[in-house]
C-alpha cells in the first residue's frame, strides 16, 4: 500500500496536477478566493483535506468532466514523471516484480493517477470529483480518499487479512490509517 504526495513523489504534486488542468483566467480569479483558505491552512486553522476541496471547488466547478479527464491524464504523463522519487518508485516496482499486489491510495485525483498506476503496473484508489450532466460540481464525490477514509477504501477494495505480511508506505498524518493496516509500515522512506 503506497500513498503517493510525498512518498511516491519528491513532494505535493496538488498545485502542479491543479495548475496543468485549469485554464489560467480560472487560476487568477480563484486566488483572491482561495487568499483566505491559504492563510488559514497555514495558520492550521484549514486541513489539508478543506484546503484540497476548496480548491478543487474553484479549479473545477461547472467545467467539462471530459476535457478535464483528458487534461489530467496528459497531466500523469507530462507533471508526474519529474515529481518521482527514484528510491520509493524503486521499491514500489521491486514489490510488484515480485509478485505483490500493489495498490496506491491517494486523496489525489482518480483522473490523474489511474492512468500513471496503469503505466506501472499497480492499482489505483484515488479521490473522484462528482460530476452531473456532464459537468463538474468541484466537489467529491463521496470523501476524498485521505486519513480514515483510505484504510476504509483498502478494505472495501482488497481483503488485507488475506495476507500474511502486508507493507505500507507513507509520508504524512493523513497516512496514519492506511500504515495501521500493515505488518511493515515505512514513513517518510524509514521503517517504523
Amino acid at each position: 500500500l503506497f500513498d503517493f504526495d510525498g512518498t511516491l513523489t519528491t513532494r505535493e504534486t496538488f498545485v502542479d496536477v491543479l495548475r496543468a488542468c485549469t485554464p489560467r483566467w480560472r487560476i487568477a480569479a480563484g486566488r483572491a478566493v482561495l487568499a483566505p483558505c491559504v492563510l488559514a491552512y497555514r495558520a492550521g486553522r484549514l486541513s489539508a483535506g478543506g484546503m484540497r476541496a476548496v480548491a478543487s471547488r474553484v479549479a473545477f466547478a461547472g467545467r467539462d468532466a471530459a476535457v478535464v479527464r483528458a487534461r489530467m491524464r496528459d497531466a500523469a504523463f507530462d507533471v508526474l514523471p519529474a515529481l518521482e522519487c527514484p528510491a520509493m518508485l524503486a521499491r514500489l516496482h521491486a514489490h510488484r516484480d515480485r509478485g505483490d499486489r500493489v495498490v496506491v491510495v491517494s486523496g489525489n485525483y482518480e483522473w490523474l493517477l489511474a492512468p500513471w498506476c496503469d503505466a506501472h503496473g499497480v492499482e489505483c484508489l484515488a479521490s473522484r470529483l462528482e460530476i452531473r450532466a456532464g459537468r463538474l460540481t468541484g466537489r467529491y464525490d463521496g470523501a476524498q480518499c485521505a486519513g480514515t477514509h483510505k484504510a476504509e477504501r483498502v478494505h472495501a477494495h482488497v481483503d488485507v487479512g488475506a495476507f500474511d505480511r502486508v507493507h505500507a508506505y507513507g509520508d504524512t498524518a493523513e497516512d496514519d490509517a492506511l500504515l495501521a493496516l500493515a505488518h511493515v509500515r515505512t514513513f517518510r522512506g524509514q521503517p517504523m
